[in-house]
């Protein structure tokens, strides 16, 4: 017998995807492809998947990243708040979803700077912030 309470909320990282796509607004950036490092960080309630141990109960981390890879490495993006709102929608498309961060990062974007990012965040309706672990 356990003497503490499980939440059952799972936490799904998504951590350094590292793809390629046009990004930018600058003549050089429109001409060529640059490197982009995504990282999900995903919440969702896995009570079903942690029961049974079906793979039928638990929220495919794959099928999302392999949307992930074909919505960016497909298009073109003048702003990075735009490629991260996009990637952040493809993550809220899948119901199981409560609750989702996206960072982008674009390497090298400024001198003497590793790169820049923009984090983006969505939760479902009727999910607050203290339904979720820290």
């Amino acid at each position: 017998m356990t003497d503490f309470q499980r939440d059952q909320i799972a936490k799904i990282r998504i951590r350094d995807l590292r793809l390629r796509t046009f990004i930018g607004i600058n003549d050089e950036e429109k001409k060529n492809q640059q490197d982009v490092v995504i990282n999900i960080q995903i919440h969702y309630y896995a009570e079903k998947a942690v029961t049974f141990n079906a793979i039928d109960d638990a929220l495919n981390y794959r099928t999302i990243t392999k949307k992930v890879i074909a919505h960016v490495e497909k298009n073109r993006f003048l702003l990075l708040e735009r490629m991260t709102d996009e990637v952040l929608s493809l993550v809220m498309t899948h119901p199981q979803v409560m609750w989702a961060d996206v960072t982008i990062d674009k390497p090298h974007a400024l001198r003497f700077s590793d790169s820049v990012s923009i984090s983006l965040s969505a939760r479902r309706e009727g999910v607050s912030g203290r339904d979720l672990p820290p």
